[in-house]
């Protein structure tokens, strides 16, 4: 039986995501707020900055390029305090911004280049090599591609590539004005799904789209958060670890800023050591952070050395966090963490768990954001009876932060929608009667020994409690003699001295105490170096996977 949001519906308004942050009648901070911090240059950027550098920007693109409604450009770039200003400035010339992981190979980048028909490759110095190699397979010329960040020396060839503060200094900018789009169709964002089932998809997000999510976004993290206010009057600091090229950062941070006036104090990549130096000299209270970092957090060592008093909570998304892991952190840190869900295609967020209940419902991604439904589907294709808080079913949700669909991909779009309008999300949850949400694993990723379905992410979970065990990952691998597939787990030991087949049985046993007969670990413990993860934190099983038929194959030989 679907059921709805249990908060107020809400207005949406008719606008582009520009002209939302930037064409408000009045605001709760001044245009001097600054909303961008560089964690390692201590560069500033407010509110009043990032408006006119966006209109220069999008004014030079349309003076150089003639660049029109509905024209792609990708970015290849980690996080950087310029991003903001190019993404803002592109939407309103009326372009389409297409983020690519910064990780990408030059094969990986020029599918992405190709596919979603960019005009243009934002980037770095450092990925240059792989960003020209990458143009040029895909048919984009040198003199399209915009540097961000640091600028390159005339002597480096710095004159075949243009830093985007020359495009936002072009001359005879004034007669051009902003393009128009239609917020329910045109296009703000085409982000790649990340591939862990085949070639990634471009998933198509509207300005509408995006617009419905900040402002359900703003119906439970608006009232917990500030612009002003607090010890120094600066109101909320975030840190901003998740990546931009991701839905989840550009929600979360990019446009979460220059919206709500949260001041963001950017790292262009996660390090332990440097997130606890800026939380401690900047005092900062929020993150959004995919679970490794909860797991960071939570066991290392170098938390001890800082003072990170400032942080009022951690927001998890991106990937399943665990009741176990929720409780390691709050033990030694006394730091609450909530979580969220949420995917690609729902630009990012369906549910968010409020400040106040991550503890009474711990384990929950909350409840499903305003002007959503949804609704629980059996393995048979029968509808989850309402009141049983114990069945499982995958989540199929509507709301108006649903994608258009996958680009030049319609079957794939039909596949993923039901006949009466709802997302398939793929993932297996509960609810329970308070409306709360908890996600028990990927439909796909379950392992089912001899009839029994049994998840992944809840064996992760009870590993993460063993004392010796740093992170792990689960999947199933054949047992011939059983005919049937078995869970194996993938371990990295916080001392990795301390390995051996005597360690590793040792995690097999002290497993089987604990879980019901079917979720022992039969494929035994393999204990490893790291687990392999996509940049959001997912554990990539596919590559555990072929690891383990490398290692059955091996065995058969």
């Amino acid at each position: 039986m679907p059921f709805n949001s249990p908060y107020e519906p809400i207005q949406v308004p008719e606008t582009d995501i520009w002209n939302l942050c930037f064409s408000r009648r009045s605001k709760a901070f001044l245009d001097g707020k600054t909303v961008y911090t560089d964690g390692a240059t201590g560069d500033r950027l407010d509110w009043g900055g990032l408006r006119s550098a966006s209109i220069e920007f999008g004014k030079g693109l349309k003076a150089l390029w003639g660049w029109r409604r509905g024209e792609v450009m990708a970015f290849f770039a980690p996080n950087g305090i310029d991003t903001p200003v190019v993404t803002m400035g592109l939407l309103w010339a009326g372009g389409v911004a297409s983020p690519a992981n910064p990780l990408y190979t030059a094969d990986e980048l020029a599918f992405q280049l190709r596919d979603s028909g960019a005009r243009a490759l934002v980037t770095q110095v450092q990925h240059l090599d792989v960003a020209v190699r990458a143009a040029a397979a895909a048919g984009i010329a040198d003199d399209r591609i915009i540097l961000v960040g640091a600028h390159m020396s005339d002597g480096a060839g710095g004159s075949r590539f243009k830093h985007y503060s020359s495009i936002r200094s072009t001359f005879y900018c004034s007669k051009y004005a902003q393009t128009l789009v239609e917020p329910r169709k045109d296009l703000a964002f085409l982000v790649y799904s990340s591939g862990t089932t085949g070639l990634p998809k471009g998933v198509c997000l509207s300005h509408y789209n995006m617009v419905a999510n900040l402002m359900q976004v703003a119906q439970t993290e608006g009232h917990y958060l500030q612009p002003v206010g607090g010890l120094d009057g600066q109101g909320d600091r975030m840190l901003g670890v998740t990546p931009f090229f991701h839905v989840y950062g550009l929600l979360s941070c990019v446009l979460s800023s220059a919206y709500f006036g949260w001041e963001l104090v950017i790292m262009s990549r996660f390090d332990m050591e440097q997130a606890c130096a800026l939380i401690e000299k900047h005092r900062i209270t929020y993150i959004y952070v995919p679970p490794p970092i909860v797991l960071a957090f939570a066991k290392s060592p170098i938390c001890d050395r800082y003072d990170l008093s400032s942080l009022k909570m951690l927001h998890s998304g991106a990937a399943p966090l665990t009741r176990e892991l929720t409780e390691e952190l709050w033990n030694r840190l006394k730091l609450p963490v909530k979580q969220g869900y949420g995917l690609s295609e729902t630009s990012p967020v369906v549910s968010v768990q409020a400040p106040d209940e991550w503890a009474k419902f711990m384990g929950s991604v909350g409840k499903l954001v305003p002007n959503m439904t949804a609704k629980l589907v059996a393995a048979d294709g029968q509808e989850v009876p309402e009141g049983d808080e114990m069945a499982e079913g995958e989540l199929w949700v509507k709301g108006p932060q649903l994608f258009l669909g996958y680009l030049n991909n319609p079957d794939k779009t039909r596949e993923t929608m039901s006949e009466d309008g709802y997302f398939k999300t793929g993932d297996v949850f509960r609810k329970d009667r308070f409306g709360n949400l908890y996600c028990v694993d990927r439909l796909k990723e379950l392992i089912k020994y001899k009839g029994f379905q049994v998840a992944p992410a809840e064996l992760e979970g009870l590993l993460l409690g063993h004392p010796e065990v740093a992170d792990v990952g689960v999947v199933g691998v054949q047992d011939d003699e059983l005919a049937s597939e078995v869970p194996r787990a993938y371990v990295v030991l916080k001392d990795q001295r301390a390995g051996g087949e005597a360690k590793a049985r040792e995690i097999v046993d002290w497993m089987a105490s604990r879980v019901a007969p079917h979720k022992k670990l039969r494929g035994g413990v393999v204990l490893v170096d790291a687990i392999p993860k996509s940049p959001s934190g997912k554990i990539l099983r596919r590559v555990l996977r072929d690891v383990a038929k490398k290692e059955r194959r091996g065995a058969k030989l």
